[in-house]
Order: structure tokens, then sequence, then C-alpha cells
């Protein structure tokens, strides 16, 4: 039998995933591939050729996704990259997503030259064009916009595939250089957190995953770390061989549900009322820590009753009010010798005064445990006692990482009501306790932009991230002539995805910048060719990992497929302003570590650790803000309309909302990573399809799938009035009745991603993305 192209790739993709998962155990573990020195690449097994690593060349790079940032070794042979494996000098363990990368960078589909479109956007006819003509018709089209629509008609979308130094970073000055572009606002993933954690804590990543296994009760809110952590979950495993018990707050019951002493299902966008009645139960009973609160937050500030501000001393941007309860007088916060009172009720200032104290309790005061099981589905007894054990179990840590309870209408109250009951109960500053969101190198070292960056010229508005499909179409707050995509895939993770995919459609002139044809290329006008990791070299030194780490350029890319600073710098040459950007990778680098203390000779030599070990957020209860206090009080908030404290104010797409649209959708509808993807990315590897399926599922409860004449393996969509997304169904009871959880990230070509369906309403506190609150219905598939 005559054995086609294809017909041969699939069967190169069954035998390496034999050979991939032979010997890994977990999907954490190291793979076999190349044990006793022989190793098959997806191409190599497709010709039944192992290689010899014998005299194989070894190069260190990273995973600069959304993850961990893990530190890979390379092994090239003739001068191709045939292994990757987990860096022992780094603590954590690459994943099967970071071991694939040998497949990403062998890959057969890899862009290998500039492609104009010649079919209609979507069609994917393209032709191949030389770098000079793509660099000549983007200056074209650039010239053209500016021309027609001034700067305001330019716009670029960069994210989260990569977080080296010299990518992003890179792209913000180059638009800069051009006089400004209009802006993306927020990011669909933990936009509420970086506008609510620095005003109340101080600072926006900080992280605990140094002292996990020191906490001897751990509540997992919304996260799923077995998935999303993975390669530190067995701290989490620790802790409680050590006596911790750990508690899970899911709709689903999650992989990290499962190891879980307890899970606690709850209806999306009704965290902040769960955490308002465990706070009620904690005040009541004085189950706070009264020295933790005097000492280390805002609680006892004054509020005037006639301006609902805090009220300052002498005007001073650091000192606040306090009432002292040994003078009985009106002090500053700051004052020696005083003990400062949590409440001014029934006092003599009482008429003009409150305190953010008081304010706090009198939000907590309806959430009974009642109230709160009608709201959230959490039984009344399970809020008694989850707010007994977290106040009283020390230490105590909250894991949040990238929760799903921000991702939903009013997130900010969810996330600023976690930071409460972690300031009351004094969980803070020692081993074991904190709320671990993320964290790393920038943390604790400034590392520099690599090319200093102009100030845009005049007025441009923004698009905010969750609208981007409905405000392209509109022309708002801007028209759009050219738009520049990198690092990010618009039509996987943005939510209504029909409308961006009509905006793609629309806007005159469309580059993406990717190494392989992606959801999004295929709406391009042109797409330009770009290096992957082992091709070019770079710095990573961000927010997910406590290194800082030199990716070497271990292969030559394929075709003539480009870095981004290397595409920059000859677009920049051509529109004056070469000389801000043709450096070497090396000289930049050296730019970004001026004054961390760290060379880039040291990196040679391995990653660097860029944090102190063990870290641990706000020491001794110190915060980052003016005053050193966790700051309770958000005048942001104020400012925009909303309550200055924690509020619960329930979503309008829930099933207890709107209540003709949860007539027509009575689903709830939230969204679950699972470890094939980090978003999209290594969507479309053999290894990644072969082990964890080429299908996106819907996990949907037997009852619910049962009165709709679904069985589990059917085929199935989910809809509503957005779109639809095709998926097979997962029936089981692994999910509260009335829920159901798509997965995230799924590529056109794999039947299209679940955010055909999500709301893309705009969070009005912080501006993020509330994506689990949606609302569909469900049928087999015709």
């Amino acid at each position: 039998m005559v054995m086609t192209t294809e017909n041969k790739r699939k069967e190169a993709t069954k035998i390496s995933r034999r050979t991939f998962i032979k010997g890994s155990g977990a999907a954490a573990a190291a793979v076999t591939l190349g044990s006793a020195g022989i190793v098959g690449t997806w191409a190599d097994v497709a010709e039944g050729a192992p290689v010899d690593l014998t005299n194989a060349k070894t190069f260190t790079s990273s995973c600069t996704m959304e993850c961990l940032h893990h530190n890979l070794k390379g092994y090239v042979v003739d001068g191709k990259l045939v292994k990757v494996e987990a860096n022992t000098d780094d603590p954590t363990k690459a994943c099967l997503r970071g071991l694939s990368r040998v497949q990403w960078v062998n890959h057969p589909d890899r862009i290998k030259m500039p492609m104009l479109r010649t079919g209609e956007k979507g069609e994917g006819k393209w032709k191949e064009i030389s770098w000079d003509e793509a660099t000549d018709l983007i200056v074209t089209k650039i010239k053209e916009t500016q021309k027609e629509l001034g700067n305001q008609g330019i716009a670029y979308k960069g994210g989260s595939g990569n977080f080296g130094q010299l990518v992003n970073p890179l792209s913000g000055a180059f638009f800069n250089y051009l006089g400004g572009s209009t802006p993306f606002v927020g990011s669909l993933c933990c936009q509420v957190v970086t506008t609510t954690m620095p005003p109340m804590l101080g600072s926006r990543y900080e992280d605990t995953r140094d002292t996990i296994q020191d906490s001897k009760y751990i509540l997992v809110w919304g996260t799923n770390p077995a998935v999303t952590m993975q390669s530190y979950m067995y701290r989490y495993m620790d802790a409680m061989s050590n006596g911790a018990r750990m508690v899970t707050i899911d709709p689903r019951f999650s992989e990290t549900a499962a190891k879980s002493d307890e899970w606690i299902p709850i209806l999306p966008g009704t965290d902040a009322a769960l955490g308002l009645g465990m706070l009620k139960i904690i005040i009541e009973e004085k189950l706070y820590d009264l020295d933790f609160l005097q000492n280390h937050s805002s609680v006892h500030f004054l509020v005037d009753k006639a301006t609902g501000d805090q009220a300052k001393a002498d005007d001073n941007e650091t000192s606040y009010l306090v009432y002292d309860e040994i003078s009985k007088s009106i002090v500053a916060h700051d004052a020696k010798g005083i003990s400062p009172a949590l409440s001014v009720a029934n006092t003599e200032i009482s008429e003009k005064y409150t305190t953010v104290f008081d304010l706090i309790y009198e939000e907590t005061k309806i959430w009974t445990p009642e109230k709160v099981q009608e709201e959230t589905d959490v039984p009344a007894e399970t809020v008694i006692r989850l707010a007994h054990e977290y106040a009283t179990i020390k230490p105590a840590m909250m894991i949040t990482n990238m929760g799903g309870f921000q991702r939903t209408e009013y997130g900010s109250y969810a996330v600023g009501i976690q930071f409460y009951l972690s300031v009351f109960t004094g969980n803070w500053g020692k081993p074991g306790n904190g709320v671990c969101d993320a964290g790393g190198v920038q943390t604790n070292l400034k590392i520099n932009a690599p090319i200093k960056s102009p100030k845009p010229q005049g007025e441009f508005g923004s698009i905010p991230s969750p609208k981007l499909g409905e405000y392209l179409l509109a022309d708002k707050p801007n028209k759009i002539g050219f738009l520049w995509v990198m690092t990010t895939s618009l039509m996987t993770q943005f939510p209504n995805t029909n409308a961006v995919k009509a905006a793609l459609k629309k806007i005159p002139f469309v580059v993406v910048v990717d190494s392989l044809m992606t959801p999004t290329a295929l709406y391009a006008d042109l797409i330009l060719p770009n290096t992957t990791v082992f091709e070019y070299t770079d710095l990573l030194a961000n927010n997910r990992s406590h290194y800082v780490q030199l990716m070497e350029k271990a292969v030559e890319p394929p075709g003539e497929a480009k870095s981004d600073l290397e595409i920059f710098t000859m677009l920049a040459k051509k529109l004056g302003f070469g000389e801000a950007f043709d450096k070497t990778p090396e000289e930049l680098i050296e730019v970004c570590l001026e004054g961390t203390g760290i060379t880039l000779e040291q990196l040679k030599q391995g990653p660097v650790l860029g944090t102190p070990d063990p870290y641990i957020p706000y020491k001794d209860g110190i915060f980052k803000t003016p005053t050193q206090k966790a700051e309770l009080y958000m005048p942001m908030w104020k400012s925009k309309g909303f309550n200055p404290v924690v509020t619960y104010i329930r979503p309008n797409e829930f099933i207890h909302g709107d209540k003709e649209l949860a007539a027509k959708y009575p689903l709830m509808a939230v969204q679950r990573k699972i470890n094939r993807t980090i978003h999209s990315t290594f969507g479309n590897l053999p290894w990644i399809l072969e082990t964890c399926g080429d299908k996106p599922h819907v996990l949907i409860h037997s009852e619910d799938a049962a009165a709709r004449g679904i069985n589990d393996g059917d085929r199935v969509v989910a809809f509503n009035d957005r779109g639809e997304h095709k998926c097979v169904a997962i029936v089981k009871d692994h999910i509260k009745k009335g829920i159901v959880a798509l997965e995230n990230g799924w590529w056109e070509q794999h039947g299209g991603s679940s955010s055909y369906v999500t709301s893309d309403f705009v969070e009005p506190l912080g501006g993020g993305h509330s994506c689990n609150n949606t609302l569909v219905e469900i049928r087999k598939e015709a």
C-alpha cells in the first residue's frame, strides 16, 4: 500500500505517542524519549530513524508562555533539535507541553516565508513573497493608514504567548516610534487582580509557592493547581502528608478537588457572597486577629460620612485619622502610643465618622449562612465550618492563582473578599500563609525595557479587550485600518468570536506574526513567519518564574522565519528609526540586566535565582502600600460609582439574573483549563493531540444530559445568541447540576473555540473578562 504524506504523519504520531507516554507516569514527569541515548522526534519516527545523542550539543531555553517558565535543555544533532527535557537547574519540572517543543520546532507545517492572502479572508489561499516585498507592503499600508486615519487608525495586539524581554516590549517601542497607536486595555486573564491587588496590598505579583508545604490549611478557591501548577503540585501533597487539610471551592469536581479533603461546589459569580458570609461569622465571633488588624491593616481608618472618603491627617497623602481609645480623641494613624478603635459606633464621633471596619461589617450583615446558601448553593453548615477552619487553623493559605471567580461580572469584589479574609485572620507574612496569585523575578528585580520607548503623540482612546470584536466593528473609539497581531490568538481566546472574526474581515490590513497557521492567521492579509524557542536568543525574566534565564539559539529556523527583533529592525530601518532597534540580542539583554547585579556571563552558566529563597510575600505583615498596611478601602471603586468596600452584586447573565435570558439559555457555562494547552498554544502538536484528544468536550451533569437526550460521547452543540460551539459530551456528575464546563483554547481546525459563546461583558470595577458568567443551551448535533 502506498502511504500518503498525511497517513505517514498519522502513523508517526501514533508511534511517537506510545513512546512519549511510556514510562512517563504523571503528565509532569520526564518523558523517556531517547533513554539510553536514542531519541525519535516526530519526523524521525516517521522515517524510522532513531538518533544517536552521543555527540549531541546541548542548549538551554525556556517555555515563554503564561505558565511557570520552566527551563529546558535541548539536544541538537547535525543542526537539528532532536530532544527536549527539563533542565535540572530548575526545581520545577517541565510538563508535557514543554517537552513537546521538539515537535513545534520540527513541525512540517511551519510557516517559512511571508505569505500574502490571495483569496477571501478565512479561505486559506496564499502566495509566498519575499521579506523585502513584505516589509515594503507593510510600510506602504502604515503610511496609507496614517494619511487617511492618523495614528489612531493603527492598532497592535500582543499577549501572553511570549514573555521574553525582547518580544512584547519591542512591539510597544516600535509603535510608539511610529507616533502611537490605539491601545487595547485590560487582560483576559487576571485583569481584576491587576487593578485590585496593588492599591489594596501594594504590589501585583506575589506568590506563595515556596512555602506551600508549611501550610496547615489550604483553601483552593476557583483554581486547579493540579493542572495549572502541576510542576509543583507535589508541594500540596507534601503539605497534606504533613497533616494539612485541603479544601477546594469550584463548580466542577476538578483534578485538584479529587485530591482534596473536601469539594465545595458553588454557583459561578457568587464567590463574593460566600466570602462575605464567612467574614460575618469571623467578625461576630471575634475570630479575627486583632493585633494584625490594628498594626497591619487600614480597618481603623476613619471615613467621613458626609463625603464617603477616608479622613486624612492634615491632607497628608500617607497619614490617615483614627479614633484613639486611650485618649478618646482623633489622631493620626501613625502616632505613637495609641490604640486605634476598629469601630466608632456609639462614640461621640459616630455622627460624623465611621471606620473602614464598620463599613465592611455593615456589608456582611445580611449574609447569614442561610442567605449565603440561597445565593450560592453552598450549604449553610458548610459556610459556618469553612469560616471557622480558615480563621483558626494556622498557618492557612488561600490558592487563587488565575481563578475563575475573577472572570465574572463583578470579579473585583470576589478578589477583594479573599484579601479581606486573609487580612482579618492575620494570614500574611509567614511561611505557609498568604494568598497565591502569581509571582516571579520582577517582584524583586527591576528588569529594564530593552529599548527606551518614546511617548505616543496625540489622543487615542482605548479598546477594552473583552469588547475587541464589538469595538473594532463599530469603529470605537477610532476606525482601525492597520492591525498587527503577535503573541496571541484573537480567534481562540477573545469572547464573542463571531464578532472578532467579522472585525478581522473588516479591517483593511491585518498582519499576523506567527510560526504556524493559527486560527487568527487564517484571517490575516499578511502572515510573517516567526521563530520559536531554541531558534533565537532572548532573556526570560518575568512574573511566572523565580529565575532569570538566558534563552539560547540552538538551531536555525526553517526557511526564512525571523525573530521579532529582526522583523522590527527591518521595518524600523525602512521607516527611519532603525538605529533604535539595530542591536544584537546580547546588547539588548545587557540593557535589560543593568542594575540587577546579574550579568549575561552568569546566565550563560545557568539560570540565576532572582528572588529570596524562600520567598514570603509581605514578610512579617509589611505590605507595599504607602502606609505599609493592607488598605481595604478602595477609592478607585468609589470613583467609578461603586461601593469602596467589598459588596455583592448579582450577575446579570446568571440563572437568577436576567429571567428571560435564563429561560432561553438555562445552563451556566464556565471555562476550564486543560493540560493540553496554555490558552491555545501547543494546540496542534501531535503528542498533545494523541495524548489529550483532538476534539473539544463539554462536561455536563447526568440529569441535565438526560433532560436533553444526551449520552456520554455524543456530539453536541453549546449555543446562545452569540454563536455555537461544537463539542463532545462528557456525562458525569463531576459538576453541579445546571452548570456545564467548556474547554478553553481549541483551534478552528479542531472545531472552534468555546469563546464563540462566552460573554464579552466588561467587568466594570477593573475592566476584566466575564466569561464565567455565560448562559447557554446544549443540544445534540444533528
